[in-house]
């Protein structure tokens, strides 16, 4: 089968930039689900003939949508993240997963240790410091807390969490670590298996990790309160990973002294609790929002997608 194959008929779930829109209407034929207001009835009327689903990691395909095409073979996560596909769904009905590794993960970290360091320095403030007139009506801004020579926690050292790592070791940082097992390729980081261990090591608390159901709120009040009044948690994974409400309560009642996150139960309508708080800093789940990242993203959704009804290998398969 040729690259080009219009005739497979793929239910697109959300948009897309255009530089991506466009070689994949050239490539398929795609059914912007995300366009029709009544859900039910284009799936009615198209899912019959699908046989792919290009979606985004935040929102997924659930097993409602899955069983509703009845030829589905593929879905094609814009993402690393596919904690939002049934994949029990998918393994039943012999349904192939790929995401969007690697291409993203050095975009992340940097964003994530940018956090670290726009929070800690209060570089939001003292933006407005300066803009406001404080700077020449009250004088230098207020003292923030350093970051190199501090100790650094890292939930979860994967792809992404050994990245943060990498980095944080130019700020000649003591960092440890917390996974399954201990990494063979971390000889100079100290594993601790314990979350709640970790986050008493930590000044600064990466999350890192992969969501799961067994991930799910694994940053929750022992986690937090080990963090502590001087503590900060950075979270550039999934927003299942952390207890959000514990979360509030602590960054409310200074039990946890900062959080940085680019991620939010329901966003990006997030809990308006956020924002009331001078103490946390908020991201658009951006992480991966370079040009040169998103381009490489969507090239390897469609790559995926042109792989699998070419008969060929998945290029990143998660199923």
């Amino acid at each position: 089968m040729p690259a080009s194959t219009p005739a497979v008929e793929i239910l697109q779930i959300g948009p897309y930039p255009e530089w991506d829109q466009q070689p994949l209407d050239a490539a398929f034929t795609m059914h912007r689900y995300f366009e029709a207001d009544d859900k039910k009835g284009f799936l009615t009327a198209v899912g019959s003939n699908v046989r792919g689903i290009a979606t985004r990691g935040e929102l997924g395909a659930d097993r409602a949508l899955i069983e509703a095409l009845p030829k589905l073979e593929v879905i094609s996560v814009y993402g690393v993240g596919y904690d939002a596909v049934d994949l029990a769904a998918c393994r039943e009905c012999g349904i192939r997963v790929t995401n969007t590794p690697d291409v993203l993960t050095k975009d992340v970290a940097d964003l994530g240790v940018a956090m670290m360091m726009v929070q800690s320095r209060g570089m939001i403030g003292a933006e407005k410091w300066v803009r406001d007139g404080s700077w020449a009506a009250k004088g230098l801004y207020p003292l923030q807390k350093r970051v190199f020579g501090k100790k650094a926690g890292v939930l979860g050292l994967g792809r992404i969490g050994f990245e943060v790592a990498k980095r944080l070791a130019g700020f000649d940082m003591d960092i440890a670590y917390s996974d399954v097992a201990a990494k063979d390729y971390a000889p100079d980081w100290t594993f601790i298996e314990s979350p709640v261990e970790l986050a008493q090591h930590a000044d600064f608390l990466f999350v890192t990790l992969a969501a799961s159901a067994q991930t799910r709120h694994i940053v929750g009040r022992e986690v937090i309160n080990a963090v502590g009044p001087e503590g900060m948690i950075i979270n550039i994974s999934r927003a299942a990973n952390i207890d959000e409400d514990a979360l509030l309560d602590a960054l409310e009642q200074g039990r946890l002294g900062s959080a940085a996150l680019d991620v939010f139960e329901g966003e990006p309508k997030l809990n308006p609790r956020f924002l009331a708080l001078d103490n946390v800093l908020l991201q658009p789940h951006h992480a991966s929002g370079t040009f040169e990242t998103r381009k490489a993203m969507g090239k390897l959704v469609r790559d995926n997608l042109i792989a699998h009804f070419s008969g060929a290998d998945l290029l990143t398969p998660v199923l």
